[in-house]
C-alpha cells in the first residue's frame, strides 16, 4: 500500500510540474505588470498569469506633441484609480506615434496608487472571461492591455472582446478596464464593397448596412476614442532633440544632428516618435566611432 502511495505521489509531482503555477501573494505585491499566457498540459491549453520583471520606464514627459491625447488618457486613468467612473479606451492612428507608450506611461504614473497592467495577445482574447474572474477578486485596479489590435473576418477573439466590453450577461467589473491600440479605427479590414450595403431612404437619409454596422459595433463599445497623427517636421525634430537630450548630448550636437534626422525619416518613409527614438539611439551610438 505504501509503495502505491509513493508512486501516486511521484505521479502527482510530475503532473504538478506540467501545470501552470499560480501567482503567489509575493508575486502580486512585487510586480506591477503581468502577461496572460497559455501552456500545453495534459488537460489541454491552460491560461495563467506571468509576472513581468522588466518594464519600460517611459513617462508622460517623454511623449512630445501629443498633449491632447496625454490629457485624455491621464484623466480617464486617474478617475479609474480614484474609484470614479471611467471608460475603456481605444487608441488608433498612425504607427509609431506613441499609442502603446502612452499606456506604459500610465502604468508608471499610477502604479504606486494600485494600478496594474495585464498584457493579453489577440489570440488569447477568448480567455477574457477567465482572466476577468481571476482579477475581479483582487484589490488592485487592472488595465487589460491589447496592443496592435486588429481582426480578420471570422476571428474568435473579436466576439470575446465585444462581449467583455459590453454585452456579456456578467456585470462590468469595477476594477478592470480595457485599453487597446490599433492602426485600424474599426479594428476590422474595410473594403470598397462595404459601401454597397448602405441604404438611401426616400427622405435622403443614409443608413449603413449590416456589414458596416458589424464592423463599427466593436470599436463603438470603447467609451473613449483617442486618435493619433504623424508629427509635422518641426515637431519630429523636437522629439529627436528630446531624446538626444535624454542621452546627454549638448545643444550644439543636437543642432548638428537635425539634418541627419530628416534624412533618417525620409529613408523610412515616415516621421514619428518611434522613428525619432530609433534615430537618437543610432546617432548617439555612432558618436564614439
Amino acid at each position: 500500500m505504501s509503495d502505491k502511495l509513493d508512486r501516486i505521489d511521484r505521479l502527482l509531482t510530475k503532473l504538478d510540474a506540467w501545470m501552470p503555477q499560480a501567482l503567489t501573494e509575493a508575486d502580486w505585491n512585487s510586480a506591477v505588470a503581468f502577461r496572460w499566457k497559455r501552456k500545453d498540459t495534459l488537460l489541454g491549453k491552460l491560461g495563467y498569469l506571468q509576472a513581468v520583471k522588466h518594464i519600460s520606464n517611459i513617462s508622460f514627459s517623454d511623449l512630445q506633441h501629443i498633449d491632447r491625447q496625454k490629457d485624455q488618457i491621464f484623466k480617464n486613468t486617474k478617475h479609474f484609480v480614484d474609484g470614479k467612473p471611467a471608460n475603456n479606451v481605444l487608441l488608433t492612428g498612425a504607427r509609431g506615434t506613441g499609442k502603446s507608450s502612452l499606456i506604459k506611461a500610465c502604468l508608471n504614473e499610477f502604479s504606486s496608487k494600485g494600478l496594474r497592467l495585464v498584457e493579453v495577445d489577440k489570440e488569447h482574447l477568448t480567455d477574457l472571461g477567465d482572466l476577468t474572474e481571476l482579477l475581479a477578486v483582487r484589490p488592485e485596479k487592472f488595465i487589460i492591455f491589447c496592443d496592435d489590435l486588429s481582426f480578420e473576418d471570422g476571428e474568435f477573439g473579436y466576439k470575446s472582446l465585444k462581449s467583455a466590453l459590453d454585452g456579456s450577461i456578467a456585470a462590468q467589473v469595477e476594477n478592470i478596464l480595457i485599453y487597446a491600440t490599433s492602426n485600424r479605427r474599426h479594428l476590422l479590414p474595410e473594403y470598397m464593397t462595404d459601401n454597397e450595403t448602405y441604404r438611401h431612404t426616400s427622405d435622403g437619409e443614409i443608413h449603413p448596412g449590416e456589414v458596416v454596422e458589424e464592423k463599427i459595433s466593436l470599436s463603438e463599445r470603447f467609451g473613449l476614442w483617442i486618435s493619433f497623427y504623424p508629427p509635422k517636421q518641426d515637431e519630429y525634430l523636437d522629439i529627436v532633440g528630446h531624446w538626444l537630450t535624454h542621452f546627454k548630448l549638448s545643444q550644439s550636437q543636437i543642432e548638428a544632428a537635425k539634418p541627419e534626422a530628416l534624412i533618417w525619416a525620409l529613408e523610412r518613409g515616415s516621421r514619428s516618435g518611434r522613428v525619432a527614438w530609433q534615430f537618437a539611439r543610432h546617432w548617439v551610438g555612432q558618436q564614439d566611432d
